[in-house]
């Protein structure tokens, strides 16, 4: 029974006393758990600032950095001093003329590009496909009026029109094109590779539209920037569209 006694005197919970209602109004009664995270906190700070102290005594007076001086403390929080740049006005025009000149040389060999890949596509459906020429030599007027092109490019009259895949008279008459005897995974290939270069086609001929659309605009900015200004807006300045100016007449020497 006494053993009984005493386990039951070990699980004995202790609990601390509340705050008295007559100092109900000084606030909350600190407990051990709160003194220890005050002091821990407090003892913290303290060696912080020791640290800082002796690393102030130990330092040159003499000592100096440009951080010093090109930043500043913001909400407590140190921060980098913006630095205006000072440009003069030639300059300026340099940068800008810099630019113009890397979106020329851009829009440049975005058209070369586009040459080469439109010389390389048979542009079927387009409106825009180029003009082929083809300029046959007779010796007299006789030969010129009796000149057949059916005959000359050895092909069915009816192909004529055809600037692409012009098939003789004699891969007809052997039945080279034969739809039977194309090889399906090789025409999915070619279809597959053709669509591509379309794809890739659209996308330059649109860059070399903004690119167009971007140099029109610094050109106007820096027709603006000369000394002769410009009389009325005609047309505003759009997304796609430089703006058009009415610009007083002069005569040139």
């Amino acid at each position: 029974m006494s053993s009984m006694n005493n386990a039951a005197k070990t699980q004995k919970t202790h609990r601390e006393r509340h705050q008295p209602d007559s100092r109900h109004k000084l606030g909350l009664l600190e407990k051990k758990k709160d003194y220890k995270l005050r002091a821990q906190d407090y003892n913290k700070k303290k060696k912080a600032l020791q640290q800082l102290r002796k690393k102030a005594l130990n330092k040159n007076p003499d000592e100096f950095y440009y951080h010093m001086i090109n930043s500043k403390q913001v909400d407590g929080v140190h921060r980098e001093k913006t630095k205006d740049n000072v440009l003069t006005e030639e300059q300026v025009t340099l940068m800008q003329t810099q630019d113009r000149k890397y979106i020329i040389n851009k829009r440049t060999s975005e058209k070369n590009k586009i040459d080469k890949l439109k010389s390389g596509l048979h542009l079927i459906n387009c409106t825009d496909k180029p003009k082929n020429t083809h300029t046959f030599f007779v010796d007299s007027e006789k030969e010129k009026k009796n000149f057949s092109v059916a005959s000359r490019l050895s092909t069915h009259p009816t192909l004529l029109a055809r600037t692409h895949n012009r098939p003789t008279v004699g891969d007809l008459q052997s039945g080279k094109f034969k739809v039977g005897t194309l090889d399906p995974a090789v025409m999915e290939e070619v279809v597959k590779k053709t669509g591509k270069a379309y794809k890739e086609l659209q996308q330059r001929l649109d860059r070399e539209e903004q690119l167009a659309v971007v140099q029109r605009k610094m050109e106007m900015k820096a027709a603006l920037r000369e000394k002769i200004k410009p009389l009325k807006l005609v047309v505003a300045e759009e997304k796609g569209a430089a703006p058009v100016y009415l610009w007083p007449q002069e005569r040139k020497r």
